[in-house]
């Protein structure tokens, strides 16, 4: 078996030596391998440092250059959690402001208590600069990914995404999800229960005596979820439905004409449709909300009541607003021990894979 492993590295060697950089995927069809047990054989050549990783290949060491150490040279072969001496985990995110600030600190202090190193990379929801951030990262070392994709809906799009699932390293969905079939479910991920957050604010509200409750959210990578446990919550609870969400016009808008339709909508759900109360996606959407609406013949809580989805900066409003508070820092850090140990693992191909939802709470403000 010893001979058979080693004659199929030698030809690995000899066919990137000649080529200067292959694919791992048109290599194991070459070899008639599995990408499983070629992974296996890359990541023992490269920490004997006789090839070099990259996304989605590997390319032969040019003379004078040492490539970087593997997770399994740092960790040892047979390590299993602990420290993680040495390791460099890149972590791909839409910005570490606002929402992502406390996911990227709850990452950083848990790679940091384990002895390893996090490099971020920031791509503004720009079209296909998830994969240009996480290129960077692979090519600067990084033995892991933590990776928030630029999904509109949180989740793959038609044709979308199945890059995530060829990263030559192990890699996290951090807040993001993808539907069974799809290659990018077979990843581990680490996301709020958006749809348990939203059904929590809505059960909060029955209790309160409401019957007809809104939900107000423009298109974020959070919205999907949070009307899938929207509109869960109504039907299991009976509710009277509210009026629906206005749709969306073929053109784009800004972002002053899609506040003036949420403002709109409110006012009409009110004063026409019945609704005492309402669950508002996000925190600032909320608390530019209230005067308006109160500006409007709309008072807040008499006439609605409103909690907010985030819970950023709901209890700094006038009236310290109720809200629904995903486990931002949480979430970052689970999501880094989950790379940590499968890193750290002595076969991080075959260890199970991971989906975990953390709840989010609800804080109630008087």
């Amino acid at each position: 078996m010893r001979r058979h492993v080693n004659q199929r590295q030698a030809q690995v060697l000899e066919l990137v030596r000649a080529r200067g950089t292959v694919r791992v995927a048109d290599l194991a069809r070459e070899l008639g391998i599995s990408p499983v047990t070629l992974r296996r054989d890359i990541e023992a050549m490269a920490a004997r440092g006789e090839i070099r990783r990259m996304h989605g290949g590997i390319s032969r060491v040019e003379p004078g250059r040492t490539p970087a150490p593997s997770a399994a040279a740092l960790t040892g072969a047979g390590g299993g959690g602990g420290a993680a001496d040495g390791l460099v985990i890149g972590m791909v995110v839409p910005t570490t402001e606002y929402y992502y600030a406390d996911v990227v600190r709850g990452a950083r202090e848990a790679v940091e208590a384990r002895g390893a190193r996090l490099t971020v990379g920031l791509t503004r929801y720009l079209a296909g600069e998830d994969r240009t951030q996480a290129d960077r990262l692979l090519s600067t070392g990084a033995h892991g990914l933590l990776l928030t994709p630029n999904w509109e809906a949180g989740s793959p799009g038609p044709g979308e995404g199945a890059w995530t699932a060829e990263l030559p390293v192990p890699t996290v969905l951090v807040e993001r999800w993808a539907p069974p079939g799809h290659p990018a479910a077979s990843l581990d991920r680490v996301a709020s229960d958006h749809a348990h957050g939203a059904a929590r604010a809505v059960q909060h509200l029955v209790e309160l005596g409401h019957r007809r409750i809104a939900l107000a959210s423009r298109a974020t990578p959070t919205t999907a979820r949070l009307r899938a446990g929207y509109e869960a919550a109504v039907s299991a609870l009976g509710l009277e439905p509210a009026p629906p969400w206005p749709p969306a016009g073929p053109a784009p808008v800004s972002d002053a004409d899609l506040f003036a339709r949420t403002l709109d909508y409110l006012c009409e759900a009110v004063t026409a449709g019945g609704v005492t109360a309402a669950l508002v996606h996000s925190d600032t959407d909320a608390i530019m909300l209230i005067p308006r609406l109160q500006a409007r013949g709309v008072r807040v809580p008499e006439d609605l009541a409103v909690i907010t989805y985030d819970d950023e900066v709901a209890g700094m409003a006038d009236v310290p607003l109720s809200a629904v508070a995903p486990a931002k820092h949480e979430v970052g850090a689970r999501a880094a021990a989950l790379l940590l140990d499968r890193l750290s693992a002595a076969t991080p191909e075959t260890a199970p894979r991971q989906h975990l939802d953390l709840l989010p709470l609800l804080t109630i403000r008087s």
